[in-house]
């Protein structure tokens, strides 16, 4: 396989990232992965509450809005997902007894909706300067119901196609994945062939993340 073909195969759709969008969060983002767009603040270390508080170290608290209405059950999955995610990545030895908070606002879904959330939440993270291990980046893919193909980072029409969707959060230093979300149906070999390819498709998010830096820098 040469660079050309790995280039098609790790393609994502186009990302478009804003720092400091909102005034009050101490870091704050809004990312566009193609159509689908979140906003992320991050607020902390701040004083934790005394029934949340852990004396070692930070406690990391999620909330996650969807774009209408309340709360959904898979909107609290999707709470799950962005704690693990930022919990692994964050240095919470060297905030005890205090809490950060980051807030996800769902602005438009077009696919891809978990994976936009994780990234925009590492992106308030970095411009929030708390102390990380490493950066994370999620990447979703698709396999394809009629040919078994997998498709990187697909739009809402071509997850309608699909009989398996996964997203998985990779770590910017080993690349080990960190989180997984899975639905439908798949053999092994399938999910060893999205985990490969979406691992290579994570360098493209982490050199999106240090051109973003590079652009802000002055304001991180």
């Amino acid at each position: 396989m040469d660079e050309t073909d790995t280039q098609i195969e790790c393609a994502l759709r186009p990302m478009i990232c804003e720092l400091n969008k909102l005034s009050m969060p101490d870091g704050s983002a809004m990312l566009m992965q193609g159509d689908t767009a979140v906003i992320a603040g991050v607020y902390g270390p701040i004083e934790a509450k005394a029934q949340k508080m852990i004396y070692d170290k930070a406690s990391v608290e999620v909330v996650y809005s969807p774009l209408k209405g309340p709360q959904k059950i898979n909107d609290r999955v999707v709470e799950l997902y962005l704690k693990e995610s930022c919990e692994a990545a964050i240095i919470v030895n060297l905030h005890p007894a205090s809490a950060i908070s980051i807030n996800v606002q769902e602005i438009v879904d077009n696919g891809g909706l978990l994976a936009c959330s994780i990234n925009a939440a590492c992106l308030a993270l970095i411009n929030s300067g708390i102390s990380l291990k490493f950066t994370v980046a999620a990447v979703n893919c698709m396999i394809e119901k009629d040919t078994g193909n997998v498709i990187l980072d697909p739009n809402s029409d071509q997850l309608q196609k699909s009989r398996a969707v996964l997203t998985f959060t990779y770590d910017s230093i080993k690349r080990n994945f960190i989180s997984c979300q899975t639905s439908g149906r798949f053999t092994d070999k399938e999910f060893v062939e999205c985990l490969d390819k979406c691992e290579q498709a994570s360098t493209r998010i982490f050199e999106f993340y240090r051109d973003v830096v590079k652009k802000y820098v002055t304001a991180i």
